[in-house]
């Protein structure tokens, strides 16, 4: 880390999770600057589901819920950002206080429930950037209280695929009542026909990616990765947060309630990756989301089958120069193994994380 990054940590864990993560928000807004980003290498370079990424690592959903930084995100290093959830209504999310570190873990539970401005306040922010380049994506959800979450969903596409560089249908917060029900393979597979129905009627036709929950049995990845087969749907984020508890180090917080996310994330959400693209195969892409936080992990991630990575809690606990950091190492891993590009580093060590147990 660097001194402005120890700094900012003691500053920002001085206050609770939520306040700390608004101030952030509102420091990238007003352009300060708080890391230098790594230069573009051309091997880091990933084309993927007709999008060309100047590099794998990206900024996870969650984390600009509202569209407010996504091109301060790029700044930073990010090849790519996902801006969301956003949710048709805006919606306050859940009682607080939702949101707590588990420092001894790197971890994080947060329980917030979709809390977002809704589709007017985001859009608006969209299309004032339309233009600007970089790749931001939009990540769309159901209101709590919607009488047709599916509808959701494609008033999701429709309002956001003239502005999105890809969307993101999220069915796998565990802080959404009944949401992970939608992973089921009957309401999955009417899901993924509307929305991919909706996709087609836009006159601007993004990818569209499906984000899953790490807590699947092989059953349940079998369905989903047949119905993502069989809707056609361009790609998969594996994985959103846990309501497992793994053995944690951190004595506060780890009975709260909500989705456990950060580096005891990683093995779990990893196997899932691996066993989705064994059963995907080699042309669908896959973001490998989960405990990233050094450019080994995020290789690592890689050489299981995903495409791109992305990362949220390791920012919280690095700081604002991790991305940088992580991609620079990212090149000097490329260069250690002597491949012509990161993507020759895909599948590596499939055959390893696949067969792991669940």
């Amino acid at each position: 880390m660097t001194l402005l990054d120890r700094l900012g940590r003691k500053a920002l864990f001085a206050l609770d999770p939520e306040t700390a993560h608004g101030l952030s928000i509102r420091a990238l807004a007003c352009g300060v600057p708080l890391a230098s980003p790594a230069g573009r290498d051309p091997k880091l370079a990933v084309s993927v589901a007709g999008l060309a990424f100047a590099n794998p690592l990206g900024m996870a959903a969650g984390y600009d819920k509202n569209a407010e930084v996504p091109d301060a995100l790029l700044r930073l290093g990010f090849g790519f950002a996902e801006v969301g959830t956003i949710t048709p209504l805006p919606q306050a999310g859940n009682p607080k206080p939702r949101i707590f570190r588990l420092t001894g873990d790197e971890a994080v539970i947060n329980r917030l429930g979709f809390n977002n401005e809704g589709h007017d306040a985001a859009a608006r922010r969209l299309e004032a950037r339309k233009g600007r380049g970089g790749i931001v994506g939009v990540n769309i959800g159901a209101n709590k209280d919607s009488a047709d979450r599916f509808a959701d969903y494609e008033k999701g596409v429709t309002r956001f695929a003239p502005l999105a560089s890809y969307l993101t249908v999220n069915i796998s917060s565990p802080n959404t009542p009944g949401l992970r029900n939608m992973q089921a393979r009957a309401q999955l597979a009417e899901l993924l026909e509307r929305v991919m129905a909706a996709r087609e009627r836009a006159a601007v036709r993004p990818p569209v990616f499906l984000k899953i929950a790490p807590d699947l049995v092989e059953a349940e990845i079998e369905d989903i990765a047949a119905e993502v087969q069989a809707k056609r749907v361009d790609g998969v984020v594996v994985s959103n947060t846990t309501i497992a508890r793994p053995a944690l180090k951190s004595e506060a917080h780890t009975g709260e309630t909500g989705g456990l996310s950060g580096l005891p994330l990683f093995e779990r959400s990893t196997i899932v990756l691996a066993r989705m693209r064994r059963l995907l195969g080699p042309q669908v892409a896959l973001v490998g989301v989960g405990g990233v936080d050094t450019a080994e992990a995020a290789v690592e991630k890689i050489r299981a089958g995903a495409d791109l990575v992305q990362l949220y809690t390791g920012m919280i606990y690095a700081g604002p120069s991790l991305p940088g950091r992580i991609v620079r190492g990212l090149s000097a891993i490329v260069a250690r193994e002597g491949v012509a590009a990161i993507a020759g580093l895909r599948d590596t060590r499939l055959s390893d994380w696949a067969s792991r147990p669940l």
